[in-house]
């Protein structure tokens, strides 16, 4: 693999069919975007793992909303690890780069040393999109489940959605030798094709707490297509996950040739934050000048910081709330 292909490859979220197998699926490289996500924040190790994980299943997820669209997927647990939050935004047009971003709530004081996902507790994972201005979000939720974010996403496609779907992901960082060390994540996302009569149950399923899995909703030939593809897929090694040495196109053809897979545009991922001065003041609008006066400083300012990219925002008090005495200026704060 040339450096050329290898460059070619980071970043991208790569469709595709198994004809055979009535599955379909994504392969997904994150490199210098998943870099950029861990960058602007001091992480411990233990949750720098876990904001990858749900970086990495967020770009597989993602590759499906539509233009202009955008999917947030959040886990709140009662653990050290209290929320781990990811946005995708679909492009504004065909071609372009679709922004991804995330962060984590944790505290601080506590002992971040165990296993990553342990630190999160019980909670819920969630899966939200936002269709535009005059559409009602959808927003689906499942409890946290098994041993992983993996698990907990492949809980959520069988318990909200009735989808077997199945992920093999690997993250960490890594050296190219005669470069320096960076973070490289890549992952397989197999998904049955949706029924036209879902699987409906008053019995609960076989996984955790009686939640559905895969193994609960296909039978017959697509319980033998789906056992097929996952046993396939059970023989992939990290470092094919995550290159660069393997192309993923060749990469399918390694796992599923016998599959007839087939490959559809490949989808640029970056890192992209929407957050700007005037979402800032636009947040604030709906708070009276007292509500203004207990958020000011003793400098006379009101400062924001985004939790996703860090950016800091000063603005002053006079500009802000419903009562603003007078309007902002651009140039007006750091």
């Amino acid at each position: 693999m040339t450096i050329g292909s290898q460059i070619a490859w980071d970043d991208t979220v790569l469709p595709f069919q198994l004809d055979r197998s009535d599955i379909r699926g994504r392969v997904a490289r994150l490199d210098g975007t998943l870099d950029q996500v861990l960058s602007k924040h001091d992480y411990p190790p233990a949750v720098e793992a876990l904001v990858a994980e749900m970086a990495l299943l967020t770009a597989l997820i993602g590759q499906t909303i539509k233009l202009r669209w955008k999917l947030s997927l959040q886990v709140r647990g009662d653990g050290p690890v209290r929320l781990i939050a990811t946005d995708y935004y679909g492009p504004t047009e065909s071609g372009q780069s679709a922004r991804i971003r995330a962060y984590a709530s944790y505290d601080k004081e506590a002992d971040l040393s165990g296993e990553p996902f342990d630190l999160v507790g019980k909670g819920y994972f969630a899966i939200l999109i936002d269709q535009g201005q005059g559409m009602t979000p959808y927003q689906g939720i499942t409890p946290l489940a098994g041993d992983s974010l993996k698990a907990c996403a492949e809980t959520y496609f069988a318990q909200s959605e009735q989808l077997p779907t199945r992920f093999e992901l690997t993250f960490g960082r890594s050296r190219v030798p005669g470069q320096g060390e960076t973070w490289r994540a890549g992952g397989v996302m197999l998904q049955h094709m949706p029924k036209a009569s879902p699987h409906v149950t008053g019995e609960g399923g076989s996984g955790e707490e009686g939640l559905l899995s895969a193994s609960d909703i296909v039978d017959g030939d697509e319980g033998e297509n789906w056992t097929r593809a996952n046993m396939l897929l059970d023989t992939v090694e990290a470092m094919e996950l995550v290159g660069p040495q393997v192309q993923p196109t060749d990469l399918l053809v390694r796992l599923f040739h016998e599959e007839s897979p087939r490959v559809y545009d490949g989808q640029p991922v970056t890192f992209g934050c929407t957050c700007s001065k005037e979402r800032v003041r636009t947040s604030l609008s709906i708070y009276s000048a007292k509500d203004i006066a207990t958020m000011t400083t003793e400098e006379g300012i009101v400062t924001a910081d985004c939790q996703f990219c860090g950016a800091h925002y000063e603005l002053d008090p006079r500009t802000l709330g419903f009562e603003a005495e007078e309007a902002p200026d651009d140039g007006e704060g750091a």
